[in-house]
């Protein structure tokens, strides 16, 4: 076995733009509601979303803002968000999208890195976004909401408008920079094209089956994370779907929105999954409009999949994908499920499973690492050319560090990582700079990171801490040090104290070793 390749045939990608793309069906159904926010009820229908982008940009425009400008976005998910995405994408710019929930240093260093020019937030984030952008290449902070101490984006609703998009290298010009975790260090951003994106919505379209007329999506997941980005603010609305977003998760508010919205399709990652298979709230609702629960970002269990499909009578099946692949690369078919698959590869994408030690292709029912060759796979890390090339090899096949297999029916298994990423509620934790945090505390001798399993969240971030004699300190004020310095979903969640680190001669952790002193 070698060269694996979709069952499903092939796909045409247009040569178009992503917002071209994403805005194909507003003249089907110009005055269907494209994006509703699900707190206020405040809807665009699909000609008002692509009025509000073209004006936005012709704003933009008016500012000095053009090709080859970064735009950063900071905020939770409101239909405005994807106006200011694709107004920036029409002229020829790149969106970098930051979890709102980071630090001013996590921000500041994406700022940095991406070399934003404007930031848009919403006014809960305004300090620490004015905090980050102190000192760096931005120019303006925009908000959403108007907020005091900020340019409201509304002043960009003008009379000026850019109506056709700028002329862009599909295959070479950026389109957006979001952020993934290493392995190692600080986040890197992801250069993903244009073509990247459009390509992949083209690929995952076989998979969907949506239907244009009736679908209504509740977006969840954060627009500014691959998955919330690409599966339901670009795709969904390039479907000709009504999109209902939330700005956080609460499971009381996300199943009042299935049932007042009659919302047909979720889009989730295993945590809410498991809410929904478990927590008794979940009877007090009319979810029979639900046809589909749709799982990634984290592997789902079989078990918990059964148990949630049973109890709202819908179909759960879970897709695989990564943000250096724009992000899906394997999708269940509705119809063709297997208990823990991740489904088919999907059209115009190669697969091989290669035996990380030997280097030679793994047969059916062998676990390896996938590597996935395809027009999706990400131009590159921006300012990273050495990282690149650890991951995307001189043939063009993208190392994705995770482990699984392929069935003799072409379903395929993830079972494990090659890489040490935690993966907590389906966020992307890595170690490395969880234990560089904590070699920075006055009390921490040596620390090494990693996951256990969770049911609710997936893995948690778990430290071995090695403590310096002469100075003392508890889990409890490790932790509170932990977090004042990172996001909500990279803190410490358990420590154990330990004599010493287990690591290689040539100094490197062991992770290993403490994965199976902790199971």
């Amino acid at each position: 076995m070698a060269i694996l390749t979709s069952p499903l045939g092939s796909v045409d990608i247009p040569d178009v733009s992503i917002t071209e793309f994403m805005l194909r069906r507003v003249d089907d159904h110009p005055d269907k509601p494209a994006l509703i926010d699900g707190m206020t009820g405040r809807t665009l229908t699909y000609r008002e979303l692509r009025d509000a982008i073209h004006h936005v940009a012709g704003g933009l425009a008016e500012t000095g803002f053009g090709k080859g400008d970064v735009l950063a976005i900071m905020a939770p998910n409101i239909p405005e968000y994807g106006v200011a995405f694709h107004a920036v994408a029409l002229l020829g710019g790149i969106v970098t999208t930051i979890n709102p929930t980071y630090t001013a240093h996590e921000v500041l260093h994406q700022l940095v890195d991406a070399n934003a020019k404007y930031l848009v937030t919403i006014g809960m984030f305004l300090e620490t976004a004015q905090e980050a952008a102190a000192g760096t290449h931005v120019e303006e902070i925009f908000t959403f909401d108007g907020a005091e101490g900020s340019t409201p984006f509304a002043s960009l609703l003008g009379e000026a408008k850019v109506s056709e998009q700028v002329a862009v290298d599909l295959g070479e010009d950026i389109a957006v920079l979001p952020y993934s975790s290493g392995t190692t260090g600080l986040s890197k951003g992801v250069m993903l094209t244009h073509r990247n994106l459009v390509a992949n919505l083209a690929q995952a379209e076989p998979m969907l089956e949506m239907d244009p007329d009736g679908e209504v999506l509740v977006a969840v997941l954060p627009f500014f994370h691959i998955y919330g980005m690409q599966v339901l603010m670009n795709g969904a609305i390039a479907n000709g779907a009504t999109v209902v977003t939330m700005p956080r998760f609460d499971l009381e508010l996300f199943l009042g929105i299935l049932e007042d919205h009659g919302v047909t399709r979720a889009y989730v990652v295993p945590p809410i999954v498991l809410a929904m298979a478990k927590h008794p709230m979940v009877d007090d609702y009319d979810l029979s409009k639900l046809k589909v629960l749709f799982s990634g970002a984290a592997p789902l269990g079989a078990e918990v999949s059964d148990e949630a499909a049973k109890r709202t009578d819908s179909i759960v099946v879970q897709g695989y994908g990564l943000t250096e692949t724009s992000p899906v690369t394997h999708a269940t078919l509705m119809g063709d499920t297997k208990p823990g698959s991740i489904g088919y590869c999907i059209p115009l994408t190669e697969v091989r499973i290669v035996d990380p030690e030997s280097g030679e292709d793994c047969e059916v029912d062998q676990d390896g690492e996938l590597w996935i060759r395809g027009p999706q796979v990400m131009k590159g890390y921006l300012n990273n050319p050495a990282a690149t090339a650890d991951c995307i090899d001189a043939a063009g096949w993208f190392h994705t560090g995770d482990i699984g297999h392929v069935d003799s029916d072409g379903h395929y298994y993830i079972v494990d990582r090659l890489k040490e990423l935690i993966k907590y509620k389906g966020f992307q934790v890595p170690p490395a700079e969880l234990e560089a945090l904590l070699l920075t505390h006055a009390s921490v001798a040596d620390a090494a990171v990693i996951p256990v399993p969770d049911e609710e969240a997936g893995e948690l971030p778990k430290a071995y801490i090695v403590l310096k004699p002469a100075i003392p300190a508890t889990a409890h004020e490790i932790m509170d040090f932990v977090a004042e310095h990172v996001a909500s979903y990279k803190q410490i969640r358990i420590i154990e104290f330990i004599d010493e680190i287990p690591k290689s001669a040539s100094g490197k952790i062991l992770r290993r070793v403490l994965r199976d002193k902790s199971a």
